[in-house]
């Protein structure tokens, strides 16, 4: 289901993939909250995979930001993939109910 916005790396590492420009401000401050670290952040584009920035391009849109969070405990980073997932599922339902 939701599985697929993250990969498991290292022990207490995880990466979510394609998180949406407008969540990654909120993403952020969960992940420092929760005692964890953005270990790298990386804006991937969508039709080439050879092109790979540390840092936010000049035109972000045909880009998927990837994030790489670790933390000293996996029960850590698995409360921020739960709140991760509830966010997405919140964001899809009030989508649901606009339209």
């Amino acid at each position: 289901m939701l599985t697929e916005n993250y990969r498991s790396t290292p022990p207490n590492t995880f990466e979510f993939k394609n998180i949406s420009k407008d969540l990654v401000f909120w993403f952020e401050s969960i992940v420092y909250e929760n005692n964890c670290r953005i270990e790298k952040k990386e804006w991937k584009s969508k039709y080439n995979s050879y092109v790979v920035y540390d840092y936010e391009p000049f035109c972000s849109d045909g880009f998927e930001i990837n994030i790489t969070v670790s933390g000293n405990n996996s029960q850590y980073i698995d409360f921020i993939k739960y709140l991760y997932d509830n966010k997405i599922k919140t964001l899809e339902y009030l989508q649901k109910c606009l339209n």
